[in-house]
């Protein structure tokens, strides 16, 4: 039975992950006693005594416990920032052309960030189909829950005697140096990361990340996009949807407590919006580390994850 350490089980990401895994019969949990739980030695022992080890840590501790590991069999899987665009990492997002073969066959998994996540998906094909041009200079707002802030800001959230401005959406990152911009221009395949406005709401879970474009940037309409989204999203849990409004909205509430992805194209054939809608702890964080280990197991990638049947791939 395969083995599983989640190093940083205590953090918003770790406990969604340990949700995920606790009822599954295939795999056996390895966990520490709480007085040893932070302790270096009992963690690069269960590290070294796994299979697949999840770190759901902060950069630096990261890239420490990474360099704990003394095996040729164990699996990292890393959720923070620290190896996304680091040699030797492959970037765990299965979607994207052959990424599952450099995910199975890497022992080092970057688990992609959440509002990065959202922007690939989106930018990503239509570079790699022509549609849209290397060079493109973009803008991208992001709209998240305020889970993706870490156990802190959940308390911030959640205290009951919070301040009046965290009743409304707040940007944040405003010095253009958010620390998802370099995986963001990588894998999209862009020269340079777009200008970036992300921005914390006022509720649990939920994103929405919208890319606006001119149709002078592209090298289609409307009907080129989403036939480019339709072929390249054939396979995996990110899907195009045709249309996804509620009513004329787009709410980003749609995808909490899932998953999966979704992408959509609106506006018309002048000014056009790609959308994309996700859980920020589902598919931009746990739902997308376990999906990389039950493809390293050989399962259907949706093995023990929030995906409905009628949005299974």
């Amino acid at each position: 039975m395969t083995k599983v350490f989640i190093d940083g089980s205590a953090g918003t990401t770790g406990l969604r992950i340990h949700e995920r895994l606790s009822s599954r019969t295939d795999i056996t949990l390895l966990t520490l006693p709480e007085e040893v739980r932070k302790d270096p030695r009992a963690r690069a022992d269960a590290l070294n005594g796994a299979d697949i080890a999840f770190l759901c840590l902060p950069d630096a501790a990261a890239r420490e416990a990474a360099g704990w590991l003394q095996n040729g069999h164990t699996v990292l899987i890393d959720t923070s920032t620290a190896h996304r665009t680091a040699p030797g990492w492959a970037y765990g997002f299965p979607e994207l052309r052959g990424a599952r073969e450099r995910i199975c066959a890497s022992r080092r998994i970057a688990n992609p960030g959440c509002h990065a996540s959202g922007f690939i998906a989106l930018v990503a094909p239509l570079v790699t189909c022509g549609l849209l041009s290397p060079k493109s200079a973009l803008s991208c707002f992001s709209l998240t829950g305020y889970s993706g802030g870490g156990k802190q800001m959940i308390a911030q959230y959640e205290s009951g005697t919070q301040d009046a401005l965290l009743a409304a959406p707040r940007m944040y990152g405003l010095g253009q140096a958010h620390k998802h911009l370099p995986e963001m221009a990588m894998y999209a395949g862009l020269e340079t990361p777009p200008v970036f406005c992300p921005t914390v709401a006022p509720f649990y879970a939920g994103m929405e990340v919208t890319v606006p474009l001119h149709r002078a940037q592209l090298s289609s309409g409307l009907d080129g996009i989403r036939a480019a989204y339709r072929d390249y999203y054939s396979d995996g849990l990110v899907r195009f949807a045709e249309a996804a409004d509620e009513d004329g909205f787009l709410s980003t509430a749609a995808f909490a407590g899932r998953d999966d992805m979704q992408i959509t194209v609106t506006g018309n054939e002048e000014r056009i919006l790609l959308v994309c809608r996700f859980d920020n702890l589902g598919k931009g964080a746990s739902g997308a580390a376990i999906q990389n280990m039950n493809l390293l197991l050989g399962l259907p990638e949706d093995t023990g994850l929030n995906v409905p049947t009628e949005a299974a791939i």
